[in-house]
């Protein structure tokens, strides 16, 4: 990868820095716009992820973007007139605004700081070394504190998982527990939509801020005759529905991302061959619904899906949980 230097040796970073405040200035960025990616920068400027995150931190800090969870990073509303300045050009930082010193690093800074870069730019764009450039530390500090990527992301899971409460007073009746254990993992997958990927079914991540939400919905299933297998499996089941459409959520994220598209934009240049399947004669039953849609179309929606999903499939565990299903069923 070829590094750019400015005169006299000036960091890539702040390059990269000049060259963003300039779109600014000029108009070409205007607040609430989407600013690159670190993933973008780095290819752009042919720099590591790690520069490219220096850079946008360093811009974080002039008060020129900001982040939004899954939006990335864009350009602050306090970004108006922004004069640019010289390609070499230090960056300029508020005077009451300075990087946290080394002596100000902490894990609970590191694994927030990581969880900030994750809301943004999704797994793929955390690094060690993109932590260390976001807290304004030498790349190595964050090693004093975890291990590695994997250590942290295992702790980001916990705190990410931790920050929703349950009320000290339970909701009557075991559906009604259920369904609040299963709407605050998906208020927590929408708020961290990262969080979904980590662990699967067969390989379930042991985190204790998981458990937690486990043994809430455990403890809503027990009391009601079930046995062990089954109420564990009645648990796993209604779990595997709220993660299974939870990691949509990270995956059009990263679609968007890597395409530029949204979804409704990807849907319309895909209109001529969704014409051709069903005018194929191929797909009658297909085509009869699709047509039957009308002129709106059709607009998929996860929250409304959860919503749905969850009903159907509480109102099909109903008898088993309460003990009135068939016998032999």
């Amino acid at each position: 990868m070829t590094q750019i230097t400015g005169p006299s040796g000036q960091p890539p970073y702040l390059r990269i820095v000049a060259g963003i405040r300039r779109r600014i200035a000029d108009g070409e960025l205007a607040p609430g716009d989407r600013v690159p990616s670190t993933r973008q920068l780095a290819k752009e400027w042919g720099v590591a992820l790690a520069t490219a995150t220096k850079a946008l931190t360093t811009l974080r800090l002039e008060g020129l973007v900001e982040t939004r969870p899954r939006a990335g990073t864009v350009v602050a509303s306090t970004a108006r007139n922004t004069p640019a300045a010289a390609p070499d050009a230090a960056p300029r930082r508020p005077a009451s605004t300075t990087p946290p010193s080394e002596q100000d690093l902490t894990l609970e800074r590191i694994v927030r700081a990581a969880v900030e870069i994750a809301d943004a730019e999704g797994l793929p764009g955390l690094s060690m070394r993109g932590v260390a450039a976001r807290l304004g530390v030498a790349a190595m500090s964050p090693y004093r504190y975890v291990t590695g990527k994997d250590d942290l992301v295992l702790l980001m899971a916990d705190a990410a998982y931790g920050e929703a409460d349950y009320p000290a007073e339970v909701p009557e009746g075991w559906r009604a527990r259920v369904e609040e254990v299963a709407r605050t993992l998906w208020s927590l997958y929408r708020a961290h939509p990262w969080l979904a990927q980590l662990g699967s079914l067969t390989r379930p991540l042991l985190s204790p801020g998981l458990m937690v939400h486990g043994e809430r919905m455990l403890s809503a299933l027990d009391g009601h005759g079930l046995a062990p297998k089954a109420l564990f499996e009645t648990h796993v089941l209604i779990y595997s529905h709220v993660q299974g459409l939870a990691v949509h959520l990270e995956w059009e994220a990263q679609a968007e991302a890597a395409t530029g598209q949204s979804e409704d934009a990807w849907m319309d240049d895909r209109a001529g061959a969704l014409e051709d399947l069903t005018a194929s004669g191929r797909f009658p039953t297909f085509a009869r619904i699709v047509g039957g849609f009308g002129e709106d179309g059709y607009d998929m929606r996860l929250d409304d899906f959860f919503e749905a999903g969850l009903k159907a499939l509480l109102d099909g565990l109903t008898p088993l949980v309460e003990g009135t299903a068939p016998a032999g069923s």
